[in-house]
């Protein structure tokens, strides 16, 4: 086995890099300029004197005069001397102009190079420059900037998925580990209200794994749907059948225009995507107000809307609220609602079904409207 020490010293691929494709292209410039420049050399050799002898002849003297000799030879010298002259100073300006491009070249693919390496590294706040080298390097820029966004806005939503989950876990954890030691100490009985209280934090437990394990399913693509033609008034009453008008909760009202086409569907999947809006809406709607349930025809699709008078939604909330766990001010808190994650769910099960699932509010205090939107077949 060979030791760490006869390892060879990791290379700085960012910098290999651009320091390789800037020589290559220098390289290859100059290659061009040679080629270019012997070409020039060699046409003006041969083409040159001929011509001018040829016109020395028609001007009527002889081939061999003094005269004609005399301005051959100084033909070709002046030729030759301002020919080479000329490349000379063409070889130096376009090896100068050839050297500033390939650097900038150089430099603005390295940046990028390094930008990526520190994004590998996990820095997320890293972004490229613009190089002012034309729209194919702004675009290259452009996307590695978006990259980097993408990443660090999904480290974000990371880390505080695993607080949110930590922060659902902890409560109905504790609740248990605190009425288990008290059966234990003796200090509270085994009896039914204390089975009923483990159960209902056993059963919220088993909820919230559910519920991570359907939103995974449906935003991997994995989900298995039982497809069948349904009304959409029927998934509406079906949602609201179980929200029923009760003493001191909001009315509910259907409104389904007539003639609406079948929409081709896991009735139990879309059905629990409504009975989650018809939920929430009736969580933050007031006794006084009103939860409408509306289904109306749009393009080449339906829309199937839940709409309610209570709470609303903050504009700065309204592109959060289907993340998972994410709760926008008092109509997300945690001692009035669930876990954060029903419109996640509602989403990735809408989505999977082909369709959209999309949030409205006017803000605080002036409702929201919740539609998904699903093809027909």
């Amino acid at each position: 086995m060979r030791s760490p020490a006869s390892s060879p010293p990791p290379r700085s691929a960012p910098a290999g890099v651009a320091r390789g494709l800037g020589a290559r292209l220098l390289t290859a410039l100059v290659v061009v300029l040679v080629a270019g420049g012997a070409t020039a050399w060699l046409v003006a050799a041969a083409v040159g004197p001929g011509l001018f002898h040829t016109h020395m002849v028609s001007a009527g003297l002889g081939d061999h005069d003094a005269a004609v000799l005399h301005a051959e030879r100084a033909f070709r010298e002046a030729s030759t001397v301002s020919l080479a002259v000329a490349l000379g100073a063409a070889a130096v300006a376009s090896v100068a102009v050839s050297l500033v491009l390939t650097r900038r070249i150089g430099r603005s693919l390295a940046a990028v190079s390094a930008a990526t390496a520190r994004l590998g590294a996990g820095r997320y706040d890293e972004r490229v420059p613009a190089s002012a080298l034309g729209a194919e390097f702004d675009e290259l820029a452009a996307s590695v900037n978006a990259l980097a966004a993408r990443l660090q806005e999904a480290e974000r939503l990371r880390a505080r998925l695993l607080a949110d989950v930590a922060h659902e876990l902890r409560t109905p954890v504790a609740t248990l580990t605190g009425y288990l030691e008290a059966v234990e100490d003796g200090v509270r009985p085994l009896d039914a209200a204390t089975i009923a209280v483990l159960r209902d934090q056993a059963v919220r437990l088993t909820r919230l794994a559910q519920d991570l394990a359907d939103v995974t399913h449906a935003e991997g693509g994995d989900l298995v749907l039982d497809r069948a033609p349904v009304a959409p008034v029927d998934l509406l009453r079906a949602a609201g059948a179980a929200h029923e008008p009760v003493p001191g909760g909001p009315a509910l009202v259907l409104d389904a225009a007539p003639g609406l086409p079948r929409v081709r569907v896991d009735r139990t999947r879309i059905v629990q995507v409504l009975d989650n809006l018809v939920a929430n809406a009736v969580r933050h709607t007031p006794p006084e107000g009103t939860v409408t349930l509306t289904a109306t025809r749009t393009g080449t699709g339906v829309q199937l809307s839940v709409t309610d008078t209570g709470e609303g939604i903050a504009a700065e909330d309204l592109p959060h609220v289907f993340e998972r766990f994410y709760r926008a001010g008092t109509a997300r808190d945690r001692t009035g609602g669930g876990a954060g994650i029903g419109l996640a769910i509602s989403r990735a099960l809408t989505e999977a079904h082909g369709g959209t699932l999309t949030a409205t509010s006017a803000g605080r205090g002036a409702g929201a409207t919740f539609t998904v939107t699903l093809p027909v077949d």
